[in-house]
């Protein structure tokens, strides 16, 4: 078969007859296979036809029925692994399985299934009962999963399992607020890859501290601990370390004055966790609105995360100088500012960027008039979210010089048909036209044709046809 840069586009197309996908399907390799996962919806006999061609790929698709997931349960003893993983997208809920499949998955004859208990996408009734089940493993998915929801008796047993791995896991969860149990975890875990967790959220006694600093290994890390004595962290203000001066720079306890006094540095493109003294005290107004206010940029990006920051403090952070500050107070704050988002488009390529202009209240209306013209690209793409934009006006990015706004512009469904046909032919956004609704069925199995790709059997035929017709 002849490549083309359009012909997978109608697999993932939502509204491509069955009988289009079924012949991709139908293709040696996997470039095709897992290309209608990304429906919105699966025909039955689309979904039938991934059974068995593209198991794993079906495992793993958000659009997929959980029944239907569960159903591959009854196939080879390999499809068990990919449904109990399950889809992970990108901060989306997945609907769970049936408890009766979860039951199957933990009752797995291979080890290799039951170890997925410790999959993010088991709801937490699942998981509490296992707190007490044979298998150590359980248990520490368990500790792991859903400690807060255990009830006390409970928590001390796994306190004090006979099973290490249980015992440390659970010494994990309460570190925090235990002194002879982060002391405990530092000697078992001295050359565990946990190590740094104990020393950046462990509660430290000044001996322990004392002695940690002396090993002088990962200084960060022990410097973010908000229980390191003020003294000793005061110390490593000056460290060679930036990443050490860093942390010291914002420790809770430090003044406005004493932050300043320190040399750190956060770049614009540096990645930084929320602070998690700042997250555990997510409800202190006071707290969030000092952080919101500070000269530290590690602090008002920490603020911005929150989802309740003071009101009076909302409107400073979305005008922040700082442009990770304004697009995490844009990505998490349900009431940010709703221009927020235009003011962020021109200046980032991250995905992030672009998740809070599909909001609901995203001011979509008469940006093809005031974005249509922009000299960034970033910013020309959010036009096309105008609601007003006659088929026009989307026809004109069709045309951009960048790629990235003529797939836009491509999967607009206001575009004139004759453009998007024209757009099949082209090699950066073929693909992309060849997923908008609005391609003609025809033009479909007219593109499957020119490429080579192969009929239905006559005994296939009936699938072109739509159900219950």
């Amino acid at each position: 078969m002849a490549a083309h840069h359009a012909v997978d586009g109608p697999a993932s197309d939502p509204a491509a007859p069955a009988d289009v996908p079924l012949r991709l399907l139908a293709l040696d390799g996997d470039w095709i296979a897992y290309r209608p996962t990304w429906r919105a919806s699966l025909p039955e006999s689309v979904a039938e036809a991934m059974l068995r061609r593209v198991r794993t790929r079906l495992a793993e698709s958000p659009a997929a029925d959980p029944e239907l997931r569960a159903r591959l349960l009854d196939g080879p003893a390999s499809d068990a692994i990919a449904v109990a993983i399950g889809p992970i997208p990108h901060r989306s809920p997945v609907p769970p399985l049936s408890d009766r499949a979860y039951e199957r998955l933990l009752n797995h004859e291979r080890a290799v299934v039951r170890q997925t208990v410790q999959s993010a996408g088991i709801p937490a009734h699942v998981l509490v009962p296992l707190a007490g089940h044979e298998d150590p493993l359980f248990r520490v998915a368990a500790c792991r999963r859903v400690w807060g929801e255990l009830t006390d008796e409970v928590r001390a047993a796994l306190l004090g399992d006979a099973d290490p791995a249980v015992r440390t896991t659970a010494s994990l969860q309460v570190m925090h607020e235990d002194e002879e149990r982060t002391a405990e975890l530092v000697e078992a875990l001295a050359d565990d890859g946990r190590l740094g967790e104990v020393m950046e959220r462990g509660r430290l006694g000044r001996p322990l501290a004392e002695r940690l600093l002396a090993q002088g290994e990962r200084l960060a890390r022990l410097a973010s601990n908000p229980t390191l004595p003020s003294d000793p962290a005061a110390g490593l203000a000056g460290h060679e370390d930036p990443a050490v001066r860093l942390a010291v720079s914002a420790r809770p306890e430090l003044s406005e004055e004493e932050r300043a006094a320190i040399d750190w540095t956060v770049g614009p493109e540096g990645r930084l966790d929320a602070l998690r003294w700042v997250r555990d005290a997510r409800e202190d107004t006071d707290l969030l609105r000092r952080c919101a206010t500070s000269a530290h940029t590690w602090l008002r990006r920490s603020a911005a995360v929150c989802p309740r920051p003071p009101e009076d403090r909302v409107e400073l952070l979305a005008g922040d100088a700082d442009f990770a500050v304004r697009l995490l107070l844009a990505e998490f704050h349900p009431t940010a500012p709703p221009e927020l988002p235009l003011d962020l488009c021109p200046h980032g390529t991250h995905r992030a960027v672009a998740s809070p202009t599909s909001r609901p209240q995203f001011p979509a209306a008469g940006l093809a008039a005031r974005f249509g013209d922009a000299s960034e690209p970033e910013a020309r793409r959010p036009a096309l979210r105008d609601p007003g934009a006659a088929p026009a006006l989307v026809e004109r990015p069709s045309r951009d010089p960048a790629g990235r706004v003529r797939e836009a512009a491509a999967l607009d469904r206001r575009l004139p048909v004759a453009r998007l046909l024209e757009l099949l032919e082209d090699p950066e956004v073929g693909g992309a036209a060849a997923r908008n609704p609005l391609l003609p069925v025809p033009e479909m199995r007219a593109l499957l044709d020119r490429v080579g790709v192969p009929g239905l059997r006559a005994d296939e035929s009936h699938l072109r046809k739509p159900p219950f017709a």
